[in-house]
C-alpha cells in the first residue's frame, strides 16, 4: 500500500473521453508518467484520442478497446487486463463504466486510484463533484501520492507545446498547406452529438464569421465530420472563410490554436483544444453545462452564458472577440 511510486513497473490509466476532458486530463497524465519515469504505461481509450495519446510520449502502449461492444469485446478487455500485469491503475475517467473495470481484475485486485468501490486509493474528497476538472484530477493524484497538494483552484493546466512542436515539424507548414491567410479566427460551431443545447445558433456563427471578415480576420471553422456542413454553410455567407472540419489532427489543431488571433466556440473539445494551446478563446456555454466545472481556467478566456444559448446576441459575441483580436 505505502510503496513509492518509481516502485511499481506496470501502471494502466483509463481515460476514455470526451475531448475537452481528456485534453484536461493531459497533465494529470504527464504527471503520472514523470512519477512512474522507468515504469511501462499503458492507457486504456477509445479509437478517436488514440494518435493524440501516443504523440504526446506519456504512454508506452495505447489499447484503444476501452468501450468494448459486445461479449466478444468484453472478454478480449477482460483478458489483455487481467494478463497486463497491473500493479497500480489510475482512472482519470471515473464513470460508472471505468469503475466497473475495477472488478475485471478479481480475484487480484491492483492499487486503484479512482472512485471505484473497494479501491485501494479511493478519492474521497466530500467536494469532488463541486471541484473544477483540473482541480479534482489533481486531488485524486494527490491522495494517491502522486503529486503534492494544492489549494482548489490552482491545479496547473495541461501543457501542449509538444503537441504545437510536432505540427510544425510537418511538410508543408499548416499555414501553407491549408492556404490559411493570418490572422485568423477558429470558430467551432459544433458539440456532443445530441447536446444540441450547448450550441450557439449556426445562423449567429455566420453572422460573427462575417463580422469577423469584415474586420480583416479570417475565420477557420475547425471540428469534425459532423461538422462538414455547418462549415460549409458558413463558408458560403463568408466566401474568406475557410472549412478545416474533418481535416486536421488534434496536433495539427492545437497548432492551429497556438497561432490563431481567437478561437470562438461552443462548449466543446475543439474550443478546448485549441484554447489550451494558447488561442485568446470566447466559450459560449448554455445551462446544459456549468463553465465553474469545465471551463479552460486560462487567464485568456471569456465565458458567455445564457440559458438558452439562442438568446445570445451575435453583438455580444462579437463584442468580446474584438477586445481579445485588439489591433487585429
Amino acid at each position: 500500500m505505502n510503496r513509492p511510486p518509481e516502485a511499481f513497473k506496470r501502471i494502466l490509466v483509463i481515460k476514455l473521453g470526451a475531448l475537452g476532458d481528456f485534453v484536461q486530463a493531459m497533465r494529470a497524465m504527464a504527471e503520472i508518467r514523470r512519477a512512474h519515469l522507468n515504469a511501462k504505461i499503458t492507457l486504456l481509450t477509445t479509437p478517436t484520442y488514440a494518435e493524440l495519446a501516443k504523440a504526446s510520449g506519456y504512454f508506452d502502449e495505447i489499447d484503444d478497446g476501452g468501450r468494448p461492444q459486445g461479449l466478444g469485446q468484453t472478454l478480449a478487455l477482460i483478458w489483455r487486463l487481467r494478463r497486463g500485469g497491473f500493479e497500480r491503475v489510475y482512472d482519470l475517467q471515473t464513470s460508472s463504466r471505468s469503475s466497473n473495470y475495477y472488478f475485471l481484475f478479481a480475484p487480484t485486485f491492483p492499487q486503484w486510484s479512482g472512485i471505484a468501490r473497494g479501491a485501494s486509493h479511493r478519492h474521497s474528497n466530500p467536494r469532488r463533484d463541486k471541484m473544477q476538472n483540473l482541480d479534482r484530477l489533481w486531488d485524486q493524484l494527490a491522495q494517491a501520492g502522486v503529486v503534492e497538494a494544492l489549494p482548489e483552484g490552482q491545479a496547473p493546466a495541461p501543457d501542449l507545446s509538444w503537441a504545437v512542436a510536432i505540427a510544425a515539424r510537418e511538410t508543408p507548414p499548416l499555414d501553407l498547406r491549408f492556404q490559411i491567410k493570418a490572422p485568423y479566427a477558429l470558430l467551432a460551431p459544433g458539440a456532443s452529438p445530441g447536446r444540441i443545447r450547448k450550441r450557439w445558433p449556426l445562423q449567429s456563427f455566420t453572422e460573427l464569421a462575417k463580422a469577423l471578415e469584415a474586420q480583416g480576420v479570417t475565420p477557420v471553422v475547425i471540428g469534425g465530420g459532423q461538422e462538414i456542413a455547418m462549415a460549409e454553410a458558413i463558408v458560403r455567407a463568408a466566401p474568406s472563410a475557410l472549412a478545416l472540419t474533418g481535416r486536421t489532427k488534434m496536433v495539427e489543431l492545437a497548432a492551429l490554436g497556438a497561432n490563431a488571433a481567437l478561437v470562438v466556440g461552443n462548449d466543446t473539445g475543439p474550443t478546448y483544444l485549441a484554447a489550451f494551446a494558447g488561442a485568446p478563446a470566447v466559450i459560449l456555454f448554455s445551462s446544459d453545462s456549468n463553465p465553474d466545472l469545465c471551463a479552460p481556467r486560462l487567464d485568456k478566456v471569456t465565458i458567455l452564458q445564457k440559458d438558452d444559448l439562442a438568446d445570445l446576441s451575435v453583438e455580444e459575441v462579437t463584442k468580446a472577440a474584438r477586445l481579445w483580436l485588439g489591433g487585429a
